[in-house]
């Protein structure tokens, strides 16, 4: 039974879970913001905010509890010497999560999670969409009756022009010397 276990599974076994939270955690302190599912996002928010709190209090232990969770320790030093300083006067809620607009693939809820100082970019305008001006009006498609009646006349023509074709030479030119003289008679 699961009773009282908490947390998403993400459909993924404990260690390759453990593995991806530790993952974004990681880029989340390195770029101060990614994008992610919304379930994800909420899973690692605490994980972060403890790195943070980590960062603030900046003594050996607390820089070797964060060693041990983070993958780099580039985003180590970073976190005690320019995040955890800057986050010294706010007393928790380092992390803001702000819904996006869905996946297209799969439809999945997608957020934006950052650190509540992080300026350096302004948001992720959202695309705008193009649409064509009235003054140009794109060139209607054929409806399938026009289809039809485009390949009535070509099949109308067609047998004509095998029949010309088929026709000898020499009958070929008496028929159009009959044709003229008996325009004259009329």
């Amino acid at each position: 039974m699961r009773h009282r276990v908490a947390g998403r599974h993400l459909g993924r076994d404990t260690a390759h879970r453990t593995a991806l939270y530790r993952n974004l955690v990681t880029d989340l302190l390195r770029h101060e913001r990614i994008t992610t599912t919304e379930a994800k996002a909420k899973e690692i928010r605490p994980m972060a905010e403890r790195i943070i709190t980590l960062g603030r209090r900046g003594d050996l232990h607390a820089w070797r509890q964060a060693a041990a969770f983070l993958y780099d320790t580039k985003v180590v030093k970073k976190v005690f010497d320019e995040i955890g300083p800057r986050m010294k006067d706010r007393p928790g809620g380092y992390l803001r999560i702000t819904g996006i607009e869905p996946r297209k693939g799969d439809g999945a809820r997608m957020a934006s999670i950052e650190l509540m100082g992080f300026v350096e970019a302004a948001p992720t305008p959202r695309p705008q969409r193009i649409t064509a001006s009235p003054a140009v009006a794109e060139p209607e498609a054929p409806t399938p009756r026009a289809t039809r009646t485009r390949r009535a006349k070509a099949a109308e023509e067609a047998p004509e022009a095998k029949a010309e074709e088929s026709v000898p030479e020499a009958v070929a030119e008496e028929a159009p010397a009959e044709a003229e003289t008996q325009g004259d008679e009329a």
